[in-house]
This record gives structure tokens, sequence and C-alpha cells, in this order.
């Protein structure tokens, strides 16, 4: 009988280790994840068009391990739960590092589902976010019997169709500043990926390939006048909506396609420089105006 019972308890022990050697990849997948900041980040802002932080997307299970560290070995950064808008923090409590030095690190656990979007105290323009999901979201389609996958795969198919169907809109601005032309893109959409043209005189003035950008609005720099006589004409191509460097999972409209002629006007900068200079000239008119008498 004992020997009956040992054989019993290894046959079970194989049976058990069988079934986790099985079970879906993608279920570990995302139980972990590190999170980093890009070198020189808080000197320069060179870094926000491609992310501050490395993964500037991450993924993450509720229960998982989000470890975040200070990669930068040229300044000191912090990851604050929360948003910014222009320069102003605003914190949500979920998580906060607190100053970081370089190599420090600090652990973080979800435990509910959803989107964290995240930023430097220090740095108003670095910012990151972490998509929470649940454990199984992954291996769901992988994990069913006959008698449900029509369902599932009924889901999935749906939403990849929603997904397919996002009516992308891109406005395009644009204004004088500092001898060029600054372009203000503004998307209906978070996380656009997407190529950027612009020509003048058949002659292409700027082109980028695979930009990302993860706000609403996006800006761009053209060494370019453009006038009612000799516009400059911008070509904004749509690749996918997703994580930069994961083309694979993006979604949305691809080969889209929105154009705009620029014939700017004086920018935000430019009339900034004109009221100084204008407060400027009436300041020293007033000062020439007061005769000292003796």
């Amino acid at each position: 009988m004992k020997t009956k019972a040992i054989s019993s308890i290894f046959v079970l022990f194989a049976i058990a280790a069988g079934m986790a050697s099985m079970a879906p990849a993608a279920f570990a997948d995302h139980a972990e994840v590190a999170i980093g900041a890009v070198e020189e980040s808080g000197f320069s802002q060179s870094c926000v068009e491609t992310g501050c932080y490395t993964p500037s997307v991450a993924t993450v299970d509720v229960g998982g391990v989000v470890t975040m560290t200070n990669t930068d070995p040229t300044g000191v950064h912090t990851f604050t739960s929360g948003t910014v808008d222009g320069f102003a923090p605003s914190p949500d409590g979920t998580f906060d590092t607190g100053v970081l030095m370089s190599g420090d690190a600090f652990e973080w656990t979800p435990t509910e589902a959803g989107t964290v979007p995240y930023y430097c105290m220090l740095h108003t323009w670095m910012i990151g976010e972490i998509i929470v999901q649940e454990a199984a979201a992954e291996e769901h389609a992988d994990d069913h019997g006959d008698d449900h996958g029509d369902d599932k795969g009924h889901d999935d198919m749906v939403h990849e169709e929603v997904a397919e169907d996002v009516e992308l809109m891109v406005m395009i601005s644009d204004s004088q500043v500092m001898g060029g032309t600054q372009i203000e893109l503004e998307f209906n959409v978070l996380h656009l990926n997407y190529d950027l043209t612009a020509t003048q005189n058949g002659e292409v003035v700027f082109e980028e390939k695979g930009l990302h950008s993860m706000e609403l609005i996006a800006t761009h720099q053209i060494d370019a006048l453009g006038s009612d006589e000799n516009p400059i004409d911008v070509e904004v191509v749509s690749l996918g909506i997703g994580a930069p460097g994961d083309e694979d999972s993006w979604t949305g409209p691809v080969g889209q396609v929105t154009t705009a002629k620029v014939v700017p006007e004086f920018g935000t900068i430019a009339m900034m420089v004109l009221a100084v200079a204008i407060i400027s000239i009436v300041a020293v008119t007033a000062k020439s105006r007061v005769v000292p008498r003796f």
C-alpha cells in the first residue's frame, strides 16, 4: 500500500508539473516590467518625440511588479503618477518614487486594471504610461473549449473592427517662429505613429519617418518660411495607433493622408518679442522725458 501511495504522489506531481509547463507563455509575459530614464533626459527635451522614459508605454499584469530605475547617469528623476498640463503637474497619488539618484530603483505593484500616466516632477516634459491589465487577459483566446471558442473569437473580431473603424482626425496649424515655421498637429487619438513631410516648390524642406505622439498635440520646427505665392505643403501619413516599436500590435487607420498648405502668420514667440520691444521703447521714451532739476 505504501508503494502505491508513493507512486500516486509522484504521478500527481508529474501531472502538475506538466500542466505548469504547458501554461501559455502570455500568462507570465507581463508579470514583471522594468522602466528606466533616457540618458540626459533632464538636460534636453530632444527625447520628447521618442519618449524620455524607456519604454515610454509599459504593460503589466494586476499583481505584477513594476521596477522604476533612474538609469540616467547624468541626473536625478522621479516617477510620479498623474498628468502634466504644460508645466503644471497634477499627481494622483497612485505612486511616487520621490527623487531617485542615478542607479536608485523603486517597485510598485498595481492592484487594479487601468491606465496610469506618470511624469517626472523635476522635468515635466518627461511623461510615460503604464497599462495595467488582468493577468489572464491575453490567454483567453487559447484557454477555451470548443463550446465557447466561437463566442470569444467573435468578441476579438469585433474589437479589432472597432479599432480599425477609428476615424482619425488631424488638425494642422502653423506660425512663424524664429525665422522658420512651427507646425502644430492636433490629433483625436493618443499614441499615433506617423510620417511627416513638408515640401516647398517641389523640394522637401522637412521629412521625418516613424514619429510617435504620446499626447494629442505634437509640434515640429521647419527651417523654411511660407508665403501666399510660395506656401509650404505639409503631409501627415498615419502608420497606426500603439506603442512605438511594436508595429505588430498597432491598430487604427494606416495610410490615411492629411495635407495642408502653410502660410504662417506671426507666431506667439514673435508676438512676445514684438510686445517686449514695444514696452522697452515706451520705457526708454518715458525715461528720456525725465529732466533732473538742480
